[in-house]
């Protein structure tokens, strides 16, 4: 599959062994995994780094083979979830970067051209959550209210 901006293709370099059930060696115990997520998420810990979190220090190498449920499943039944989507959060945290490094350096083309990428993935990524119901119907970015949104 080709690339969003670019029109090169992308290489994939690992793929995640394929299995149906977890390896014997790796701890499965539903209830104690859960605990761990919810304890993690309440420390400020997003989706990704507790996956990380959960395969290096406990030994889960899957909780969806784990337990039967993805982690954001499990923070959206305790209702712990965030109000933004991880993946549009990452991006306006980095459009923010952006903007703020093109304010103190404004003749910096090759970011300019950047930020209106990311900004075009910001938007198209909106356009994805409103329709699917994960973002309100009325939701838009705006450069200048995103710091608020992301400091909630």
């Amino acid at each position: 599959m080709a690339r969003m901006h670019a029109r090169r293709r992308g290489k994939s370099c690992s793929v995640r062994p394929y299995r149906k059930q977890a390896p014997a060696w790796s701890n499965t115990d539903t209830k104690a995994i859960e605990k761990i997520i919810i304890d993690l998420r309440k420390e400020g810990t997003s989706s990704a780094k507790i996956g990380l979190i959960l395969r290096d220090r406990y030994g889960v190498p899957d909780v969806k083979m784990a337990t039967g449920k993805r982690i954001g499943d499990i923070l959206r039944e305790n209702k712990i979830e965030s109000e933004i989507p991880e993946d549009l959060r990452n991006l306006m945290i980095k459009a923010l970067g952006l903007r703020k490094h093109l304010g103190e350096n404004k003749k910096d083309l090759h970011n300019k051209r950047q930020l209106h990428l990311v900004e075009a993935k910001i938007r198209r990524l909106v356009r994805y959550y409103t329709g699917t119901k994960k973002l309100p119907a009325g939701f838009t970015y705006k450069p200048e209210t995103a710091e608020i949104l992301l400091s909630r």
